[in-house]
């Protein structure tokens, strides 16, 4: 009486193969949870990532097409004048003279007046400056903003710009590889204003002493021509701000022809 019968053997050995025996696993609250956040991390990836490079690089290489296009257009020639028209140069207008520093008045909130290219930063590394600095209709488009009742590209004292270091093109992303003596050119209708790199400084978004006619000297009157740069820093957040400051060298008119400091640096070395 206590053996089983070989068809009952089986047929147990069938219903425990099949697992009809075994009730199925309802999925718990917590894990649909865990899922859930699992996916949303996923998408937030991407969408970092999407922010940092693949965006960056998509608006970078708009924006350089738009800054090629406007410095080529102002090599364009202005039509001659007429020679019944033009006057007999005098004796003193053949004589050599020292090249005269064109400098632009302050321009309109938002008006694009100038170009900027750092040869160290590559070929495809040419920005254009727009006048102000808010975030929304010169930053956040990928611009280049200069700082209103700071000095025009060539004028006497600071001229000062921002840009971001992550998103909208990123402009200043590189700004921590400028090597001493590196070339900073700004392109405007006149010419090419060539400024040269002289030192990185870390302060606090409160210090605005960086936007002063010298820079962090307070109460000194503007006896030279600088350059400032700034953006965030470390990269991703708005802790501080790195700065980058340069001293004018020369300009050249566009009539001249683009200046041998747009040629790019030897790797690593400083000019």
């Amino acid at each position: 009486m206590g053996e089983s019968r070989p068809g009952s053997r089986r047929a147990a050995r069938d219903v425990e193969a099949t697992g009809a025996t075994r009730p199925r696993r309802r999925a718990s609250f917590l894990g649909v949870v865990g899922e859930v956040l699992i996916t949303v991390g996923v998408v937030a990836l991407l969408y970092v990532s999407w922010q940092m490079w693949i965006g960056d690089w998509i608006i970078g290489s708009e924006k350089h097409k738009e800054a090629s296009a406007l410095s080529e257009s102002w090599l364009k020639p202005s039509p001659a004048p007429s020679a019944s028209t033009t006057p007999e140069p005098t004796p003193s207008e053949t004589a050599p003279s020292a090249v005269v520093v064109p400098v632009q008045d302050q321009q309109q909130h938002g008006t694009q007046f100038g170009v900027m290219t750092i040869p160290r930063f590559g070929p495809q590394w040419q920005f254009t400056i727009a006048a102000g600095t808010s975030r929304k209709d010169i930053l956040g488009q990928g611009e280049i903003g200069h700082y209103v009742d700071t000095a025009m590209p060539g004028g006497e004292g600071n001229t000062v710009y921002a840009a971001h270091r992550w998103t909208s093109g990123a402009p200043f992303d590189p700004i921590d590889r400028l090597v001493i003596g590196d070339a900073i050119v700004i392109q405007t209708q006149d010419g090419w204003y060539t400024y040269r790199f002289r030192t990185l400084e870390y302060v606090q978004d409160t210090q605005v002493e960086v936007l002063l006619p010298v820079p962090q000297q307070v109460g000194v009157a503007a006896n030279d021509r600088y350059l400032t740069l700034t953006s965030c820093a470390p990269k991703l957040n708005m802790l501080e701000r790195i700065i980058a400051y340069a001293v004018f060298e020369s300009f050249t008119p566009t009539a001249d022809g683009p200046p041998a400091s747009l040629a790019a640096p030897t790797v690593g070395a400083s000019s």
